[in-house]
């Protein structure tokens, strides 16, 4: 059985798609994914980026797209009433739903069908309240242990070489964005056509 590492940051339209897709895009293979939330910001400031819809024409390409993407998967998608917001709040209620050291799928799909379903704004706080009572976390998201576990999630991200959500991890690889499910798969599958692209010249480690 493979072992899938998936960063995650709730606050993205991909990542939520990501996440809703992936078990119709590794149907049939045998796999066990580890939840990981961390803050996307951190990671555009770690990497000297701004956030993709700060750039007008890339935040409307990227409302086209998802919106495409979306229909297309046959997956349900309204846009929270402000986006972007600060995922912070949602982040911590993650990790403080940790039991085994990550948050499950039930916890992580809940929280992102309460950001992507329905319209509402995602951080209005007594939306948040009254998510965090529906989940139970064992721990108080606002702790400090939460805050720093979500702090340490994010910066074993930057260190893995992640810089962008999502983010799936396994066999030392890293496969970012919605679109590179088919490459997860083949990855999965021991698809060699696949090492073609991991000596691509040009790519770190590969042949000039």
């Amino acid at each position: 059985m493979k072992h899938i590492d998936f960063w995650l940051d709730f606050v993205s339209p991909y990542a939520y798609l990501a996440f809703e897709h992936l078990p119709t895009a590794l149907d049939g293979l045998s796999y066990e994914v580890r939840y990981r939330p961390i803050l996307f910001g951190a990671l555009l400031k770690h990497h000297g980026q701004v956030a993709p819809v700060a750039i007008a024409p890339k935040r409307d390409w990227i409302r086209r797209h998802t919106t495409w993407q979306a229909a297309q998967l046959g997956i349900p998608l309204q846009r929270p009433a402000a986006h972007p917001f600060n995922p912070l709040a949602l982040l911590r209620l993650a990790h403080a739903c940790s039991r085994q050291g990550s948050p499950n799928r039930y916890v992580c799909e809940t929280i992102f069908r309460h950001v992507w379903r329905g319209g509402a704004a995602a951080d209005d706080a007594a939306r948040v309240q009254a998510l965090a009572e529906a989940l139970s976390p064992p721990l108080a998201p606002a702790s400090d242990a939460v805050k720093q576990a979500l702090r340490a999630e994010t910066d074993a991200a930057i260190a893995a070489g992640v810089f962008g959500v999502p983010t799936f991890g396994v066999d030392g690889r890293l496969f970012w964005g919605l679109d590179a499910l088919p490459m997860l798969c083949a990855q999965l599958q021991g698809d060699a056509a696949l090492e073609q692209a991991w000596a691509a010249p040009g790519v770190k480690g590969s042949p000039a």
